[in-house]
């Protein structure tokens, strides 16, 4: 009897899973198998710890279902994988790739011991299939875009009638309450309820939330790419604006398959010639929502109630660290990326890049997001900053958006007293930095 593992890593779901697709066509038993990796379980926050775990017993219920079990073990991939192949005789591993480095560097070390067989499942199209018309990867986002589009999506089959195995080897860790409702029916549901009409219109809204959040079940593949684009479609200007959100996301991915070196280095080499300020308060009160601007305190305490942001809030408290506090966007990144839910490297790192401008397709150096008028166009009533700062929640009309303006008397009757003031004017912030980015870009 032919035996392969099925090796589970980003893409926590049996439909549309090429990876399962393959081995239960291949083989007549699977090992189900899902490797806690203790470099990446101690790093990142309990909530994230406590929806993976939701979503390991959901893929375990639905492997129950069919008369199996999902195996889970801890330790060092390599090893484990190696070691359950060798005590159930599997012949093979068969997984679903991801683009970061460290996943390279750990596929490469069961790839030396045995036969690894890699698909791609969490995006559209695999890195290196979306080309310019000489054959190279593009570098500019509009032009891959149209690309993206035309090139057909590959059709997978269905899968196959392998056996299950059902050692749950040594079962899945306890953690906590999920903080969304886990597992591949439950993503379903939030693509079913999601109004790409509503998007199209709201989009940039923070304080009406008509984002689909569903970039945390694309983060654990609860969900597949392929299936929210055949979903949505393209039929609408809304539908269309919201796919376009997944050839944003293959494009920052295929970009780190192809340069790795983008997690820790600038795409345009100049860049990181910047002279950062290491600004260690100033950091701090990013971190947790301190810094006197509302908009940007609202989004980093979201950050650390929620652990999730909206993007329009994420561009501009990335550009608040980076253009206004002149803090080298890595110590960002880093930050984003142990706190949100949906953290996925090479978006978190295009993204950030994207704002910096030292990344493909980038904004301008000179484009600074004021986080005052940003403020008053996108959370025009304050509901969002009420919401999550709680300080200001007295604070009249648009009086919130620029609580500093209004005196120590109306604050007190306010309840803002304890709010604090700006820690930087961002009209001075802003000439430092363009004279920052001047020097290093000469």
């Amino acid at each position: 009897m032919s035996t392969g593992i099925v090796w589970f890593r980003r893409d926590l779901r049996l439909a549309d899973n090429p990876a399962w697709t393959a081995a239960t066509r291949r083989h007549d038993e699977v090992v189900p198998l899902f490797v806690i990796d203790p470099h990446l379980w101690d790093r990142v926050t309990e909530r994230r710890r406590a929806l993976l775990a939701g979503h390991l017993r959901s893929l375990d219920d639905t492997l129950r279902a069919m008369g199996g079990r999902l195996r889970v073990e801890c330790g060092d991939p390599a090893a484990i994988v190696t070691g359950v192949a060798a005590s159930t005789g599997a012949h093979d591993v068969t997984a679903n790739a991801d683009v970061t480095p460290y996943s390279a560097r750990r596929d490469a070390a069961v790839a030396a011991a045995m036969d690894l067989e890699l698909h791609h499942g969490s995006l559209v199209h695999r890195p290196g299939s979306v080309l310019t018309r000489d054959g190279r990867r593009y570098r500019v986002f509009t032009p891959f875009s149209r690309a993206w589009f035309n090139t057909p999506i590959a059709q997978l089959p269905g899968p196959g009638d392998a056996r299950v195995a059902a050692d749950e080897g040594s079962g899945i860790p306890a953690a906590g309450r999920p903080p969304v409702e886990p597992g591949e029916a439950a993503a379903g549901r939030r693509l079913d309820e999601f109004d790409p009409a509503r998007y199209a219109v709201e989009g940039n809204r923070p304080d009406l939330d008509s984002t689909s959040r569903l970039s945390i079940d694309l983060k654990y593949g609860t969900l597949s790419p392929v299936t929210v684009y055949d979903r949505i479609g393209t039929s609408s200007n809304g539908a269309r604006a919201f796919v376009r959100q997944l050839a944003w996301r293959d494009f920052h991915a295929h970009l780190l398959d192809e340069n790795p070196r983008l997690v820790d280095s600038a795409m345009k080499p100049a860049y990181d010639e910047i002279d950062w300020r290491n600004d260690t308060q100033g950091f701090e009160a990013w971190c947790q929502g301190m810094t006197g601007y509302p908009l940007v305190d609202a989004g980093m305490r979201q950050l650390l109630g929620e652990g999730w942001m909206h993007n329009r809030i994420r561009l501009v408290t990335a550009s608040f660290l980076v253009k206004d506090l002149l803090i080298d966007w890595r110590r960002g990144e880093r930050w984003f990326r142990r706190h949100l839910l949906d953290a996925d490297v090479s978006q978190n790192v295009g993204n950030w890049q994207w704002v910096t401008g030292s990344g493909a397709d980038a904004a301008p150096y000179f484009r600074i997001f004021n986080p005052v008028s940003q403020s008053k166009r996108f959370d025009p009533d304050g509901e969002y900053v009420r919401r999550w700062v709680p300080e200001l929640a007295g604070v009249p009309g648009t009086a919130v958006h620029e609580p500093w303006k209004s005196g120590p008397i109306e604050l007190a009757s306010w309840g803002a007293a304890a709010y604090p003031g700006p820690i930087v004017d961002h009209a001075a912030a802003r000439e430092r930095t363009l004279d920052a980015y001047r020097v290093a870009l000469d």
